[in-house]
């Protein structure tokens, strides 16, 4: 009896070792490859196993042709992330990995050669067989108007000079078989097809919306022949490579103004619409193109155009809008551009004279739209609540069963110039994996510079971003996201969040505190392996505490602690949810979501103290504001004064402790001068990056 028992026993240990082997090994599903964008790919790839963590998908790419391979970032490791927020959120990411290549060229085919490694084996071979896949993909083109199509001419009211032919009072007119307006304003079928352009000329165009838009009316009703509410509504179907294109023709500005309506133009019915060189003037929604779970547009692009007076200038949270491109704008919304306020009852702006007059909101956010495939590059964005934002939608449809063409991905936000945003100025909030936001510039934020709240699964990656007078700080963490990187940027301001983050990874930036909150690192993380190494502090002087990290104990990989869901922050001030875990002293109470989350709390003085304790940061140095050319800690005296970008400069003086004292990650610091890459946004030796549009 013994010897059976002990035989048993050991058949079991046997079979307990076999299922942690076949836990850990890999096995591998099929290869997604997201939409492009013009200057990005990126893919998916499902897995199986893998549970100690310890695969690793490098990636190489290269013009389809060219014999040489580049080095790309590896993919992220994805493995069931909890993303959580009571009545809107709870998500668990894939396992998986996940990762993009970007900085390409428009239009181009590439390769991506992608290898999985597993020291436990994959796919039911041993640690010396990696599983080698090669995907094919090619970068979308710029949008343009088609070549060979058919041209029409619009003119405004009142025009009495010569007209190129064929010629139309108004762009409806060109648009419909006629602008009958009033009861007649649905008669006419569309007579735009795919590849048209319809050229305006120069001169303002003005619905009388209290009129009766009829051409029997008065002439000034033949411009238009809107709806009573002043909607242009377009409703053609162009194509992908033949949109239906509304440019100016070049020969003066083209204003569309909105008698300050609701909606100027709405696309919600229509497909692949090009505004190239417009401007949009005096109406709270420019272009409409979707609203949840009710109808919108895909393909929509916005290149060159201009925005006045305004309270947004692009916006759909349908979730089936794709592939938008808005590119080379100037936005100009209607908050002041000499006093920046905010619209968050906290201190010190509750204190400040009249709060809830100046809190009103005058403009809500520059662009806000949900979908996959967008592309938000060189604009120059100024007076806004937001500025660059993709939709806080909630769930993705239908989760965990959301069609592919429904999901959230592959989005680039570049090259813009934002400021005087009483909120933040870009927001990736709702979004899943794959989303580039590279070299902006954000100036004058009030509530954090740069929001991820949440991210599903990720990747987001921040990289070669600036901020500078924002008073929260560089960064507003909420939504409990998963899957950021924050690879060199240049921060002024503390890194703090709001709830914990996970698998989130830090490199190369620089973060300099300035007195807004005494730590100038505080992470909040359910991962052990979300991590920080080779950037540059500036620690506020005489602060207690100048850095903290808390995680799960050392000897767990994650814990999300499922009796968090019962908590809700929401009633919770921003002042006291700002302050960390068990950091809410100023009214006698602590954070609900830290009573119910025990993750050890681990807070230091010097940076010293913090790398020895903690092991992360163990290569990162102290820095200080003499280490730029020109850029004074801002001076919050006056939360409200506003920063021109121009009088500052952010690029390392020479000498400067961070040069050369950066870590070489592909992708990011290709290109580097001297024996490393720098800290920061800025490599000393090369161009700096253009902001806003682009000279023609």
């Amino acid at each position: 009896m013994k010897r059976l028992l002990s035989a048993s026993l050991l058949l079991a240990g046997l079979c307990a070792v076999n299922a942690a082997q076949a836990a850990n090994t890999t096995t591998t599903g099929q290869i997604v490859l997201e939409p492009p964008t013009l200057i990005a790919l990126s893919v998916e790839w499902p897995i199986e196993g893998d549970d100690n963590r310890n695969a690793r998908v490098a990636v190489e790419y290269r013009r389809k042709g060219d014999t040489g391979w580049k080095t790309g970032h590896d993919l992220i490791r994805l493995q069931r992330e909890e993303v959580f927020l009571r009545g809107a959120l709870d998500y668990i990411a894939p396992n998986a990995f996940s990762g993009s290549v970007w900085d390409l060229q428009e239009d181009t085919d590439y390769e991506l050669r992608l290898t999985l490694t597993d020291p436990d084996g994959v796919n039911g071979q041993d640690a010396r067989s990696p599983v080698v896949q090669v995907v094919q993909a090619h970068t979308r083109p710029e949008p343009k108007a088609a070549s060979g199509g058919r041209v029409y001419h619009v003119y405004p009211p009142g025009f009495t000079g010569p007209k190129q032919q064929p010629a139309f009072a108004g762009l409806l007119e060109a648009y419909y078989q006629a602008a009958l307006g009033g009861d007649w304003g649905r008669a006419s079928p569309v007579r735009v097809k795919a590849g048209d352009t319809i050229l305006v000329h120069a001169g303002v165009y003005l619905s009388k919306r209290d009129h009766y838009s009829h051409e029997i009316n008065s002439r000034y009703t033949t411009c238009c022949a809107t709806p009573g509410d002043g909607t242009y509504y377009l409703t053609a179907k162009g194509t992908a490579d033949k949109p239906i294109a509304i440019v100016a023709a070049g020969d003066g500005e083209v204003v569309f103004d909105g008698d300050n309506n609701t909606v100027l133009f709405n696309l919600m019915g229509g497909d692949h619409h090009l505004f190239e060189g417009i401007t949009f003037r005096n109406t709270w929604i420019a272009i409409e193109a979707g609203q949840k779970n009710i109808a919108g547009s895909k393909g929509l692009s916005v290149k060159r155009s201009r925005f006045v007076d305004i309270g947004t200038a692009v916006h759909s949270d349908w979730s089936g809008s794709a592939g938008f491109y808005i590119a080379d704008n100037d936005m100009l919304g209607r908050e002041s551009l000499t006093s920046l306020f905010t619209w968050y009852a906290i201190k010190p702006w509750i204190d400040l004279p009249n709060f809830a007059e100046r809190a009103k909101m005058k403009s809500f956010y520059a662009v806000s739209v949900y979908g996959q495939g967008h592309v938000f590059a060189y604009n120059r964005v100024r007076g806004f609540h937001d500025g660059l934002d993709h939709v806080t939608y909630g769930m993705p449809d239908d989760w965990p069963n959301t069609p592919r063409d429904r999901m959230p991905v592959a989005i680039d936000i570049y090259n813009n110039d934002i400021s005087v945003m009483h909120d933040n100025c870009i927001e990736t909030d709702g979004a899943m994996h794959n989303i580039r936001v590279l070299r902006n510039r954000c100036f004058n934020a009030a509530l954090g510079a740069m929001s991820p709240q949440p991210i599903f699964g990720g990747p987001v990656y921040f990289v070669r971003n600036i901020a500078y007078n924002a008073w929260w700080g560089p960064t507003k963490i909420h939504g409990d996201p998963a899957g950021i990187f924050y690879y060199n940027n240049t921060y002024v301001g503390e890194f703090r969040m709001l709830t914990p983050a996970s698998n989130l990874h830090l490199r190369n930036n620089l973060i300099l505190g300035q007195g807004t909150n005494p730590r100038v690192l505080s992470v909040d993380t359910f991962t052990n392996y979300s991590s920080s190494d080779y950037n540059g502090f500036r620690v506020n002087p005489g602060a207690a505490e100048s850095f903290a990290w808390n995680s799960p104990p050392k000897d767990v990989v994650s814990d999300y602690f499922p009796e968090r869901k019962r908590i809700s922050t929401e009633a919770l001030p921003m002042s006291e949810m700002s302050r960390g875990p068990g950091q809410a002293e100023g009214q006698g109470r602590t954070l609900a979501w830290a009573q119910s989350v025990p993750l050890e709390k681990r807070s230091f003085r010097t940076l010293a103290d913090y790398q020895k304790a903690t092991g992360q940061d163990r290569h990162s140095i102290l820095v200080d504001y003499s280490d730029f050319v020109n850029a004074p800690m801002p001076d919050y005296t006056d939360v409200t004064h506003v920063v021109d970008p121009l009088s500052v400069d952010l690029q390392l003086r020479k000498g400067s402790k961070a040069v050369d004292a950066g870590l070489v990650i592909p992708n990011v610091t290709d290109g580097f001068v001297g024996k490393a890459p720098d800290l920061g946004a800025y490599e000393q030796g090369q161009p700096l990056p253009v902001y806003g549009p682009r000279p023609r």
